[in-house]
């Protein structure tokens, strides 16, 4: 029954992310902000709200190996099997990706965390800082995009996630609704379901975190990606993970430890921190040295990310 628990609570996360991300888009358009505003900010946190009721859930119920397990393990998951097992169907041309400047932000925000992380709890002023962070890239982001409509270049941040112009306010209060409702009724119904796993496997909150919370979190991205990759869309695969791990470092992160401290528990600093940082580094040659994820690299990648999980609990 845990199980089945487990997959109705992420189940209804997912569509109600999905739900919360639909209604606060239609909202923000029809109260006049800015299209490229509404995807660089309500997009981008709508589609983390998941982890982030996850996380904020976690620490109040006194597991918060599933919160910090969740964001570490989904950004691990990303590069991994997000981008490894999409390449093993269709090549990501990521050659002519032009990602450099994102992906570095997302390495600087990748050291930071973990430089926090050593400090043995996100306090509020570990969540001051990631939070400072996310506010500074996402006006440089604004600014870069603002930068390439005046000189000529579209966007994909023109058409928001979910936009529809004719959607009715009844349909946008409805669509609110359900994703305000749904969101701390899966991450509670998950999170309760996850304990109850981890005792009867003999394993700890942190395991269940890093492998089955974490892995059902990326699974929108694991998706999108897919699509990305038969589309020969290399550049929206690869921005959708490096956007997706900085979010879950800097808001996720930052907003649930200024409401709650979040201890760090050893296993994340002598391992898995450090794995999650090696596989940031992974995406090196596809980044700077214009090399494509080709099928052999997508099977290597999904192969660590299955070796990862096996070592998570033998170690």
């Amino acid at each position: 029954m845990e199980w089945a628990f487990a997959c109705l609570g992420l189940g209804i996360l997912l569509l109600a992310g999905d739900s919360l991300v639909r209604g606060a888009v239609n909202l923000a358009l029809r109260l006049g902000i800015p299209a490229l505003i509404v995807s660089l900010t309500i997009v981008a946190f709508g589609t983390s709200a998941p982890e982030l009721l996850i996380s904020i859930q976690a620490v109040f119920k006194g597991v918060p190996g599933i919160a910090m397990g969740n964001v570490i393990g989904s950004n691990t998951a990303n590069i991994l099997l997000v981008l490894g097992f999409p390449a093993i169907l269709a090549v990501l041309h990521t050659s002519g990706c032009e990602t450099r400047k994102s992906y570095v932000q997302m390495i600087v925000a990748t050291l930071a965390f973990i430089a926090l992380a050593f400090r043995g709890t996100f306090d509020l002023i570990s969540g001051v800082i990631l939070l400072s962070m996310l506010v500074y890239m996402l006006v440089d982001a604004v600014r870069d995009a603002r930068a390439h409509r005046k000189e000529g270049r579209d966007s994909e941040l023109e058409e928001p996630e979910g936009a529809d112009p004719d959607m009715p306010w009844w349909k946008i209060c409805v669509f609110l609704v359900l994703g305000l409702i749904g969101l701390p009724l899966g991450a509670d119904l998950l999170i309760d379901a996850a304990e109850v796993i981890a005792r009867d496997f003999g394993v700890s909150e942190t395991a269940i975190g890093l492998t089955l919370v974490a892995l059902g979190t990326s699974l929108p991205e694991l998706a999108t990606t897919t699509m990305a990759a038969l589309r020969r869309q290399a550049d929206v695969a690869l921005g959708n993970v490096i956007g997706s791990n900085m979010f879950n470092l800097l808001a996720i992160i930052g907003v649930t430890s200024i409401l709650h401290p979040i201890p760090v528990a050893t296993e994340f600093l002598t391992m898995d921190l450090w794995v999650m940082l090696g596989a940031s580094l992974l995406l090196v040659p596809f980044v700077f040295f214009k090399q494509d994820i080709n099928r052999v690299w997508g099977a290597a990648l999904t192969l660590l990310y299955v070796l990862y999980v096996v070592g998570v609990f033998i170690f």
